[in-house]
Formats: structure tokens, C-alpha cells, sequence
């Protein structure tokens, strides 16, 4: 007898979930534009939002799935020190950042420009090894410049094409996806991801209304407007990052994070279908370029992929003294819009699992 149950490949689970996981990152930070543009929606404000209900969700869950770590988490000081400066340095500054750039540019825009933390983490792994950019990174670093250059100036060197506030706020994302990469190293030897990010999100959240006063501002939305804010939270924050940890533990972090990268694509699409936004051939071919440092940033090294077997790393390709350069961990976490979630320095045998 032929059974007629079907189940579906985790390769093919996996890439599914790395796409939809992007496209929902990328709608989301469109969803923000819309709102900013037929709502005059203050962007502090939104960040306020988006943290305070994000928190509550992924904590709740949190204490459902990992209530022992929810627990032990506090019972040392200097854990609960790394997790209050990651939720405020990197979660809050991260978000803040993000919001600020769509709100003075637009959503393809910024979340290009965000992805150049790769390029920014992978110059302080060569400053803190003291070594020179291999072949394949150098190309990566022109590549970034260069897209950066054609966005901000349209190809006309003395003139920009996008505003600075927009400028300097989409590269303030990339160097806060640095610290939101770089700052739960620690604490995620020791704990789960969910846990780490959602209260993390809880200091991230709290901080940012006390700061803002939040409260003060009187909102007034009309339907869509309502259901644009909880694309935001839920689409954006919740089940993208849900998708993005299955695709991870199906396919791996590089191919995840190569998949992932339909976020900017479809940032680009729905701005444009959606919103009407007007892109020039030369934003779309800067868009190209820093996009294509993902894929060789990403790119596996055939050395160094035998040696080391994680699921939850990517190494450059670059082997120093026998020590493995491993850049990032591309677990996308909920509280980023980006791309990497973790940093590392060391020997191959040092690497861990998390």
C-alpha cells in the first residue's frame, strides 16, 4: 500500500522559509514608509511600537518554551549587565536607526544601506587579526563602496541624490547591526537565541519609551493604518524570525542568509508596486552591488568548510595560524532588520555551538 502522506524536503523547507522570512522583513520596512507617508507617523514613536508589542510577544513565548533560562539569566550580574547593554546599544539603537532612516528616505534604501554591517564587521576581524583583506573580501569592500557612492550621489561625484539625514541614518543602521551582532556573544554561550533576544527586546522596549515618553504622543490611525503597525510586529518581527531560524537549521546560515537577501529586493518591489516610489538605473545598480557583497561575504571557504561542521557559523575565507576567521553567525534575530547576529575571533576549536 502507497502512502499518501507527503512531506516536504528540508532543502526545500528551508530555502522557502529564508525567502518568505526575507520578503516578510522587507514588507515590513515598507509597511513603515507607508505609514510615515500617508500618516505623518511620528518615527520614534513607531520604534516605541514595534519594540514594546515585539516584547511582549517574544517574551511570552520565551517563558513558554525556556522558562528555566528566562530565570537564570539573572542570576548573574554580569549576564543581566551584557543583556541590559545589548537590548539598549543594540536592539533599541538598531530599530531606532532603522525607523529614522525610512523615515527620511525610503525602505529599499536604508535596508541596503543596513547591509553594510558585513562590510563593517569584516573590517574589525582584519584590524583585531592584523591582517590585510584576502582577494574575494577586498572585491566585496570596492563592490560596497562603489553602491554606496552611486545611491548617494547618483554617479555624480559632488552632489547628493538622497538626503544626508537619510544618508547618515541608513549607515548608523549598518554600525548598529555591528553592536547588535557583536554585543550577545557572551550570552549566547550560555543561553538560548529566543531568550537573549526577547528580553533583550524587554530593555530595548522599556528604555526607549522612558526615553521618548511615548505616551505623550496622540496617534490617531485609521484601519489600514492599524494593520500596517502589526505587519510591523508580526510579519516583520515574530514570524519572520521564526522562518529564518527553521531555514537555518534546514539549509545553514550562508545559504539562509544568500536566500534572505530577497529582504531588500522586495523592500525595492513593494516600494515601488505599492508605494510608487521612482528608482533611477543607477540606484537599482548600487542596490546590486551592495547586495552582492551578501553572496561573497557568505561564500564558503572549500579549506575550511570541512573543518568546521556548525550549522550556525559562517567562516571567511580566510585561515590565519589555523585560526578560522569566523565573521558572523546569520541567525537572523526578530529585533534586527538585517543581516548577522553574532561576531567571532578565534581558533576553529574555539568556536561554539549556540
Amino acid at each position: 500500500m502507497i502512502s499518501t502522506k507527503q512531506t516536504i524536503s528540508p532543502a526545500l523547507r528551508g530555502s522557502l522559509c529564508a525567502v518568505i522570512g526575507g520578503i516578510f522583513w522587507g514588507f515590513s520596512g515598507t509597511c513603515a514608509q507607508y505609514l510615515f507617508s500617508n500618516f505623518h507617523v511620528p518615527p520614534l514613536w513607531l520604534s516605541c511600537t514595534r519594540l514594546f508589542f515585539t516584547a511582549i510577544i517574544l517574551t511570552v513565548l520565551a517563558l513558554l518554551r525556556h522558562p528555566a533560562a528566562c530565570r537564570d539569566i539573572w542570576k548573574d550580574h554580569r549576564d543581566a549587565a551584557r543583556l541590559a547593554a545589548y537590548g539598549i546599544f543594540g536592539l533599541m539603537a538598531c530599530q531606532s536607526a532603522y525607523i529614522m532612516g525610512i523615515s527620511y528616505s525610503n525602505a529599499a534604501t536604508t535596508t541596503v544601506l543596513q547591509t553594510l554591517s558585513l562590510v563593517f564587521i569584516l573590517l574589525i576581524t582584519c584590524a583585531r587579526v592584523r591582517r590585510f583583506p584576502t582577494k574575494i573580501e577586498t572585491a566585496a569592500l570596492l563592490l560596497a563602496l562603489f553602491g554606496t557612492f552611486l545611491l548617494a550621489t547618483g554617479g555624480k561625484p559632488g552632489q547628493l541624490v538622497i538626503s544626508p539625514a537619510g544618508l547618515l541614518w541608513g549607515l548608523a543602521t549598518a554600525w548598529a547591526v555591528v553592536l547588535y551582532s557583536m554585543l550577545p556573544s557572551k550570552l549566547l554561550e550560555r543561553y538560548d537565541r529566543e531568550t537573549v533576544t526577547a528580553l533583550g527586546m524587554v530593555f530595548a522596549a522599556v528604555t526607549l519609551n522612558l526615553l521618548c515618553r511615548s505616551w505623550r504622543y496622540d496617534v490617531q490611525l485609521p484601519l489600514r493604518g492599524w494593520l500596517a503597525v502589526a505587519a510591523i510586529v508580526v510579519l516583520g518581527s515574530v514570524v519572520s524570525f521564526s522562518l529564518i531560524m527553521q531555514s537555518i537549521v534546514d539549509i545553514g546560515p550562508s545559504k539562509s542568509s544568500m536566500l534572505a537577501s530577497s529582504e531588500p529586493l522586495s523592500a525595492t518591489v513593494f516600494s515601488v508596486l505599492w508605494l510608487g516610489t521612482s528608482f533611477s538605473g543607477t540606484d537599482l545598480i548600487g542596490f546590486a552591488a551592495i547586495i552582492s557583497t551578501i553572496f561573497l561575504l557568505t561564500r564558503p571557504d572549500k579549506n575550511t568548510a570541512s573543518r568546521l561542521s556548525r550549522r550556525n557559523v559562517i567562516e571567511l575565507p580566510a585561515v590565519i595560524g589555523g585560526s578560522v576567521i569566523v565573521i558572523a553567525r546569520l541567525d537572523k534575530m526578530p529585533g534586527a532588520p538585517g543581516i548577522l547576529s553574532g561576531f567571532f575571533v578565534g581558533k576553529t576549536s574555539s568556536v561554539r555551538e549556540v
